[in-house]
């Protein structure tokens, strides 16, 4: 196992100044180190995901990047690691074909919040490829496999593109894709791309376990936004969902970025949004759709506008107590910088504490997004290195420490469920290995790193 030993002087730094409570862990801890986990020729993407096991004692993963280009058809396991051994498990890869049409694509996978059990992107299974066509983000389910190496597999939505009739009740009509469990395991959201209506850009949805799941199938699916047709919308309409994620554990509240027409009825803003599902909604109510009629979503769903920005973007992601959105938006300097709302905020209200707080002041763009547990803290990337950001109530609210060196490019950032631990991959080169992808042989592999916090954002 490759362990990097940086002294703390280097590790831990600070943007204005160190905040108290980090300097006594700079005196305790002269020394945190990051660890490579994962080493043969072989990608290992997180992909932004719920990729740590509901113990913390597993990383989940696809091999995407491996044959013929980067396109996730061409994506043929989902994997997990042990982060104490590094042993690697194949927990699911399909008989497949390859090349620029291909099938089925397994890829961008997360673990069950409290089960032993991982969902991801399904494409089509060879069998069915006569029938459904190659992979293509609008052909595609979500699947659920069994996390102990077992096997235990099960498309979760029914796809139904037949045109001559209804849609099924309950099913979708294209595409599934970056599929997140609330954190209590009850619904599933996904960004959804429509096969029997391509006028309709990117929306979300949402699924959960249902008697009157289509027959065969565990999941009733429905959109929680019917956008507006491609270059149609009007004044304050949304076009395009995406960036979604879940705000609360109960999944009663789903932010997402929204592209929305100007004022102007010309130009486009991209601005932050949350989908309330009140307790009251009957998933069933839904209409799936026909041949000429794009989904609509569940009775009593309420979309609340949050921001008027023009720049909002990347993945948004709630706190864990619900109470607080965090997102990507760019300063007066043009740089993505994260910034948090309450969940009932706006930028045009009259109320100072409901109004967006910019938290960072990067001098590069921020990416990767993430809570800490505890709620005191929001992790995220910028060149390519890891930084906590205080959110608390007290005078130290938005002061940044960097928690890693400056000697890797680090993305896809996660964080086990206690805290304790964060992940990334990590491009790295291959000594004695290659392959051909895109028609260029590459050596250079996304790896798997984890760093131990330990007690480093302890309050």
């Amino acid at each position: 196992m490759r362990t990097l030993k940086v002294p703390s002087s280097v590790l831990i730094m600070v943007f204005s100044f160190m905040i108290s409570c980090k300097e006594q862990v700079a005196y305790k801890n002269n020394i945190m180190t990051e660890k490579q986990i994962t080493f043969n020729a072989k990608t290992h993407a997180l992909d932004n995901n719920d990729n740590f096991s509901p113990d913390g004692r597993f990383l989940c993963y696809d091999t995407r990047h491996m044959v013929f280009n980067t396109n996730l058809a061409n994506s043929k396991s989902v994997e997990k690691v042990a982060i104490a051994s590094g042993d690697e498990t194949v927990l699911w890869q399909p008989k497949s074909v390859s090349g620029e049409n291909a099938a089925p694509g397994v890829a961008a996978v997360s673990y069950h919040p409290t089960e032993n059990k991982v969902i991801f992107i399904h494409g089509p299974q060879l069998e069915e490829v006569d029938v459904r066509g190659f992979y293509d983000i609008r052909n595609r389910n979500g699947a659920i496999v069994s996390a102990d190496g077992k096997g235990e597999f099960s498309i979760a939505d029914l796809r139904d593109v037949t045109n001559d009739r209804l849609t099924v009740s309950g099913a979708q009509r294209g595409g599934t894709h970056r599929h997140e469990y609330s954190r209590n395991g009850e619904r599933i959201g996904f960004t959804y791309d429509d096969f029997l209506q391509p006028d309709y850009d990117r929306t979300i949805g949402y699924m959960e376990t249902n008697n009157s799941a289509p027959e065969g199938f565990s999941h009733y699916f429905a959109v929680l936004l019917k956008p507006h047709k491609k270059g149609e919308s009007k004044p304050g309409e949304i076009e395009k969902a995406y960036g979604d994620s879940w705000v609360d554990s109960l999944g009663s509240k789903r932010a997402f970025i929204g592209k929305v027409r100007a004022e102007n009825g010309v130009d486009y803003e991209t601005s932050l949004f949350v989908a309330h599902i009140p307790s009251s909604v009957d998933i069933t109510s839904a209409y799936s759709g026909d041949a000429n009629t794009y989904p609509e979503p569940p009775k009593g769903i309420v979309i609340k506008r949050l921001t008027h920005s023009k720049s909002d973007e990347g993945i948004v992601r709630g706190s864990y107590l619900g109470k607080q959105i965090a997102y990507l938006s760019k300063d007066k300097k043009g740089i993505l910088q994260v910034f948090v709302i309450p969940v009932d905020g706006s930028d045009i209200t009259d109320d100072l504490k409901k109004r967006p707080v910019q938290i960072t002041n990067y001098t590069d763009d921020a990416s990767n997004v993430r809570w800490h547990p505890s709620d005191q803290w929001i992790l995220s990337i910028s060149d390519g290195k890891v930084y906590a950001s205080f959110v608390g109530s007290t005078d130290d609210f938005g002061k940044s420490i960097l928690l890693t060196p400056s000697d890797l490019n680090r993305e896809a950032l996660v964080v086990s469920p206690d805290g304790k631990m964060l992940a990334y991959n990590v491009n790295m080169p291959h000594a004695s290995e290659s392959r051909m992808i895109d028609n260029k042989q590459n050596n250079e592999y996304y790896q798997i790193f984890i760093l131990d916090l330990l007690n480093t954002l302890a309050l």
